[in-house]
């Protein structure tokens, strides 16, 4: 059996097999073998497989035919033979022998190959992506039967399948969408989509449809067809299964069925993502050119749709993401969680943690509605996270009731993170001074709160799951910064010794108190207040911010 080998020994190798008779090759689609590239003519030459042997005929093509780079109008083909026609080169040979090893395929499913379709189509413009063949066989559902009629209504289809998917779906409806599409377009009795997994880079079945009464519940496809087309990115054709050791092993109704089929790669842009395979249960070789040129269009439209959900949910998630990362850090840190992706990860590390909590919440509360109680925490929250604790590079942990709970030092270290703590929690005291001036003018009762701090070890990280984010800090360095906040008076600022010794040359005042004993502790501990008063507001705020650029 003779055959024609397109770019051998190259990544690009395509075999074509030759008929008997006569087997044409040019750019046109009405040719047996189509080469879409500029520099081969419509309709190139002709290979005649007669009882005198195997013979190349150049039909006046404008860049000629050469065998062994010796141009010719025609010539008896010999194994081994270079053939070149413009600035395609072949290599022609009598007998197949190792095609399976280089393809993957065994020889009888090439000889179930018709034709390969370059999806390349270099300087080819759009009028030679439509058929001008005469009208024959095919699938497709259009009700004109004039040639330029059909061009025409195949370019309104298109465009309108092109307007049906263009806005975001979920993937699963999107394929569902598209397969349904198919096959009201065309006569084909069942549909597949296969998707490359990113995690195992292998076809995964993602949606199938088929007619109404023929079943598609298993795997009606051939795997080396589906993994030759996304290997070698080419559309294939091929008929009757019968002679198709693929199905050997398939479902009975298979083996008493004619199987045509036609498999198109999806490919939005340089990569192919995965298939589009069709097949007929009980028709052989019926598919036309037509059929295959319209299928890989719309294949294309759907790569770009398949493409488009997936790069949108990838957008929705990331958003989600940020939404979620941004409650609790800054948005450089949280900018940097997203790139390194290391939000999972449970570290040891050394933190300066603050407790926060309005002074006599619960009696304050009482004389307040509901609605008012809710509306004064809004507002204090707002200003504390979001004017204090995430421009001094903090990370909020949560709220519990009237409290905040704030840390620096994770999950990334500053060598000041000490220092930047207790100008928070300066800051603080200074706000809510401002906040009591505007809510008195609004007859609203005034705030106070008490906040304590303290340095040392945690274990810290996402508690949790992957989709749950909740950051925590766990150890007894939070135990005591705690109980130093349940120490302090309304106004107050108490810091523990270990935060007091990384102030280190801090202009920030300080008294030291008696020691305290606070619960769950037996030794007591040593705290100093923060004479936070003796501070202009605005020299707190001596920090510097990343920028989002």
């Amino acid at each position: 059996m003779p055959y024609l080998i397109y770019a051998p020994h190259s990544q690009d190798e395509k075999l074509y097999e030759l008929r008997w008779g006569i087997n044409s090759l040019g750019r046109s689609l009405d040719n047996m073998i189509v080469i879409s590239h500029a520099s081969i003519s419509r309709h190139h030459a002709e290979i005649h497989w007669t009882p005198s042997g195997v013979e190349m005929c150049d039909l006046n093509s404008s860049n000629h035919t050469f065998i062994n780079e010796s141009r010719i109008d025609s010539k008896l083909l010999k194994d081994k033979d270079i053939i070149r026609c413009g600035k395609i080169s072949f290599q022609y040979r009598e007998q197949l022998d190792v095609v399976e090893e280089e393809t993957g395929l065994d020889p009888e499913e090439h000889r179930t190959i018709i034709k390969e379709y370059s999806l390349d189509r270099g300087d080819v413009g759009i009028p030679e992506l439509l058929s001008d063949q005469e009208q024959c066989l095919t699938v497709l559902k259009l009700r004109e039967q004039d040639e330029q009629k059909r061009k025409e209504d195949k370019l309104k289809l298109l465009l309108e399948v092109s307007k049906q998917l263009s806005y975001p779906k979920r993937l699963d409806k999107l394929l569902k969408k598209i397969l349904e599409i198919l096959l009201d377009l065309m006569q084909i009795d069942r549909a597949a989509i296969l998707l490359i997994d990113p995690q195992t880079e292998k076809l995964q079945v993602k949606a199938v449809h088929s007619q109404v009464g023929i079943h598609a519940d298993y795997q009606f496809y051939s795997k080396k067809i589906t993994n030759y087309v996304c290997e070698k990115q080419q559309t294939i054709m091929t008929a009757d299964a019968q002679m198709d050791r693929r199905f050997s092993d398939s479902d009975s109704v298979i083996s008493q069925c004619i199987h045509a089929s036609i498999c198109a790669p999806l490919k939005p842009r340089d990569t192919v993502i995965g298939v589009l395979y069709v097949d007929n249960l009980s028709l052989a070789n019926v598919y036309s050119d037509e059929d295959v040129e319209f299928l890989t269009a719309l294949a294309n439209q759907a790569a770009i749709a398949i493409d488009h959900s997936q790069l949108y949910q990838k957008m929705e998630s990331e958003a989600v993401l940020r939404d979620k990362l941004e409650r609790f850090f800054p948005k450089a840190v949280s900018r940097k969680l997203r790139e390194e992706g290391n939000l999972n990860k449970i570290v040891d590390t050394e933190v300066t943690a603050l407790f926060s909590d309005v002074s006599q919440f619960t009696q304050m509360s009482s004389l307040m509605s509901p609605r008012a109680v809710i509306e004064m925490l809004n507002e204090y929250f707002s200003m504390m996270v979001e004017e204090i604790v995430f421009p001094y590079e903090g990370t909020l942990e949560k709220y519990i009731g009237d409290a905040l709970v704030a840390v620096w030092g994770s999950p990334y270290q500053r060598e000041d993170d000490a220092e930047r703590a207790v100008k928070a929690a300066i800051s603080m005291q200074w706000a809510v001074r401002r906040l009591n001036i505007q809510r008195q003018r609004r007859n609203h009762h005034p705030i106070h709160i008490h906040i304590g701090l303290n340095t040392g070890r945690v274990a810290s990280g996402n508690i949790g799951t992957e989709r749950l984010i909740q950051y925590a800090h766990i150890g007894d360095t939070m135990n005591v910064a705690s109980r130093i906040c349940s120490e302090a008076k309304a106004n107050e600022i108490l810091i523990s010794a270990t935060t007091f010794a990384q102030l280190n040359q801090s202009q920030i005042p300080v008294e030291r108190l008696p020691l305290v004993q606070v619960k769950g502790k037996k030794e007591p501990l040593q705290v100093y207040r923060v004479l936070w008063e003796e501070l202009p507001y605005q020299d707190t705020l001596n920090v510097e911010e990343e920028s989002e650029e």
